[in-house]
C-alpha cells in the first residue's frame, strides 16, 4: 500500500488538473459567446438609420465601421457590390476607434452630410479617399472640399459638423455596439448573428452571404 501511495497521489493530482482545465475552459468559453444583436438593442427614438435596400428584406447586413480603418476600405464597394447583387438591406453604424486620429470626425461629416440626405454619397467618398484624408494634417478641410463636391450646403455643413445631435448620433452607435461586444472594425452582423472574422475578406463575403441565403430559402 505505502509503494502503491505516491501513484495514487500523482493519479489523483492529474485527476483535479484535468477537472479544472475543463472547467476553466467552459467558464471561458461560455465568458465569449458568440456575437449576436438581441431584441433589446432598440433605436433610440427619433434615431435615422442609415440603411439601403428593401426593409422587409430576407437578409440584413449591418456595419459597424471606421472611416479610418484599412480593413473597412476594402470593403465599402465589396458590400455594396452585395447590396446591389442580393437586393438586401444594407445598415452602417459608426464605430471610431480612438487610435484613429481622425475617424471621428469623418463619422460626423458623414453625419452631417446626412442630415442633407447625402450620408451614402459621403460614405463611399470617404472611403475611396481614405488614404488621402487619412494622412493629411487638414482632413477637416478635405471633408469640406468633399462637402463641396457632393454639392452641400457648406455653411449648414461646416455647423452640423459640430454639432451635439450629430456627436450624439456617433455616439449613440458606438454604444449600440459597445452594448453587444463589439471591439473592432470592421464586425458585421447577418440577421444579427456576427459574421466570422475569416469571412470579412472580400473575396470571402460574397460566398458567405450567398450561402446564407441559400440556406434561408424554403425548400421546394
Amino acid at each position: 500500500m505505502k509503494r502503491s501511495l505516491p501513484f495514487i497521489i500523482v493519479i489523483a493530482v492529474a485527476l483535479a488538473a484535468i477537472g479544472s482545465g475543463t472547467y476553466l475552459y467552459r467558464t471561458k468559453k461560455g465568458a465569449n459567446p458568440p456575437l449576436q444583436i438581441t431584441k433589446t438593442e432598440s433605436e433610440p427614438r427619433g434615431e435615422v438609420v442609415h440603411s439601403v435596400g428593401p426593409e422587409n428584406a430576407a437578409i440584413t447586413l449591418e456595419e459597424f465601421g471606421d472611416f479610418q480603418c484599412p480593413p473597412c476600405g476594402k470593403l465599402s464597394e465589396p458590400l455594396n457590390q452585395i447590396q446591389k447583387k442580393y437586393n438586401l438591406r444594407l445598415v452602417y453604424r459608426n464605430f471610431p476607434l480612438p487610435n484613429h486620429s481622425h475617424a471621428k470626425e469623418a463619422a460626423c461629416a458623414a453625419e452631417a452630410a446626412g442630415r442633407q440626405g447625402k450620408f451614402w454619397p459621403m460614405h463611399d467618398l470617404l472611403y475611396r479617399e481614405q488614404a488621402v484624408w487619412s494622412s493629411s494634417t487638414d482632413a477637416r478641410a478635405l471633408f469640406q472640399a468633399y462637402a463641396g463636391m457632393l454639392q452641400l450646403d457648406l455653411s449648414r455643413f461646416k455647423t452640423d459638423i459640430d454639432s451635439p445631435e450629430v456627436e450624439k448620433k456617433v455616439e449613440n452607435d458606438q454604444g449600440r455596439g459597445a452594448a453587444i461586444g463589439v471591439k473592432t472594425t470592421p464586425t458585421l452582423f447577418l440577421n444579427n448573428e456576427a459574421v466570422p472574422p475569416d469571412q470579412l475578406d472580400p473575396t470571402k463575403l460574397p460566398t458567405f452571404v450567398e450561402n446564407a441565403m441559400q440556406k434561408g430559402k424554403p425548400s421546394s
